[in-house]
């Protein structure tokens, strides 16, 4: 023993690490490496910062963070234009060769550090358009996608505009964002006709409504949206459409559109119990199963009935819904008939009436009935559309409406995930109640 009670280490023996000390050395937390730049960049970069003294002169309105944005964009544009000519500034062009440089023509472009002023190099015989500032463009690239995101969001014409010039210092005016937002159009129109997958296992339905001026007068208009669910599980808006009425005609025009973009089988359809859906169902997709969403029968048979006994009434609704099979759920009607008819006829009346709508899912095992029984699928995504609309009041015209709609659309689906929730368990009922309808 050494002294002081210690113990002697020889040779295969390591010392005992300290309290802060790692025991191994390939445990020890590994430092991150400084981002690495060229020795041409870095002493340019000295130079560029040897009077530096704050943020306020690297961030300021004509800060060095802007000059540099604007000479990196000169410079990069005088290298395109050497690219097209084929030759350096200051040399002698290829024999032959008549084009020529022909001065600048200047640009100021928006972007997020304001104004930046750009010097454009023309040529005599005016072919050169560089590919970083594209004729017509005024907006830096990006620039104009952040107008498009605030105005996904419900943001007006002038609130963008205010944020604008608050946060970046650049003032656009209210045409401009409508120019940037009008590019949408384009983009709504082929989306609409785009083509569609050959099978979807359900397809849900479902309407809102929003206000249009026309001819100075605000009229109710609904927008009907169709919601997809592809047999890998993934889900997807198929299309909107924009109508003052509904009825037969009206769905079957719609179903007829969604038919001729390449759908060729439905399974099961799910909606709101919409007018004249049914038939146009029958139509269009004969062999799909149509059904009646549940929770919006429920709510709508019972807004007569008075409070203190809706919770009671709900209950006993849910014995005629939950059934075991038709029958079952038969006998709970006529049991709801017997203790609530005489009090509350309308509500019984109602499912009576809809009986063939909203009894298919019946006959279907209990993991597939949870995929088709309701059109919550697609009522979250009016709710996310509705959070958008809500502070527009009166839209100008239709195509304003359809294009914000949209762009609520789009940012929606960007949350949703590859697969629908719990689907593995739905596909195996699907398939054993549909067969080969399903594609391998």
């Amino acid at each position: 023993m050494a002294a002081g009670g210690g113990r002697n280490l020889n040779a295969t023996e390591k010392p005992m690490p300290t309290k802060n000390e790692p025991s191994d050395l390939s445990e020890a937390p590994k430092r991150k490496k400084r981002p690495q730049v060229s020795p041409e960049i870095a002493n340019a970069l000295d130079v560029l910062l040897a009077g530096y003294s704050g943020p306020e002169e690297f961030f300021g309105p004509d800060g060095l963070l802007k000059q540099l944005v604007g000479a990196v964009m000169n410079r990069a544009m005088e290298t395109e234009m050497t690219a097209h000519l084929g030759y350096e500034k200051g040399q002698e062009p290829p024999d032959g060769q008549q084009n020529r440089r022909n001065g600048y023509g200047t640009k100021t472009l928006r972007g997020e550090l304001g104004a930046v002023e750009t010097a454009i190099p023309r040529d005599r015989e005016g072919s050169f358009e560089p590919r970083l500032v594209e004729k017509h463009e005024r907006s830096m690239k990006g620039f104009d996608q952040k107008i498009l995101a605030m105005y996904a969001r419900g943001m007006s014409t002038r609130d963008i505009q205010a944020h604008i010039q608050e946060i970046y210092g650049v003032d656009v005016s209210p045409q401009l964002v409508s120019d940037i937002t009008e590019a949408v159009v384009d983009e709504v129109r082929a989306w609409q006709t785009r083509a569609l997958e050959p099978v979807y296992l359900a397809v849900y339905l479902d309407a809102l409504v929003v206000k249009i001026r026309d001819k100075g007068t605000v009229t109710n208009k609904s927008i009907y949206l169709a919601v997809g669910v592809q047999p890998d599980g993934s889900k997807g808006v198929l299309g909107m459409w924009l109508a003052a009425t509904e009825g037969a005609k009206f769905w079957l025009a719609i179903l007829s559109e969604i038919r001729q973009r390449g759908v060729q089988d439905i399974l099961v359809i799910c909606a709101d119990g919409l007018k004249g859906l049914p038939d146009a169902v029958e139509a269009s997709f004969p062999a799909a199963v149509f059904q009646t969403c549940i929770v919006h029968l429920v709510r709508s048979s019972v807004r007569f009935v008075p409070w203190k006994d809706r919770k009671e009434v709900c209950a006993d609704l849910r014995a005629v819904y939950g059934g075991i099979d038709d029958k079952a759920a038969r006998e709970a009607l006529d049991a709801f008939d017997t203790k609530w008819g005489k009090r509350y006829p309308m509500v019984v009346k109602a499912w009576r009436d809809r009986w063939p709508e909203l009894s298919p899912f019946l006959h279907f095992p209990p993991e597939l009935r949870k995929a088709v029984y309701t059109t919550n699928a697609i009522e979250a995504l009016n709710r996310q559309i509705r959070k958008v609309i809500k502070t527009k009041g009166a839209f100008p015209s239709d195509e304003a409406a359809m294009k914000l709609v949209y762009m609520a659309i789009r940012n929606a689906e960007k949350t949703w995930g590859n697969r629908t929730r719990d689907w593995t368990a739905a596909l195996l009922q699907f398939a054993v109640v549909f067969g080969d309808r399903i594609p391998n």
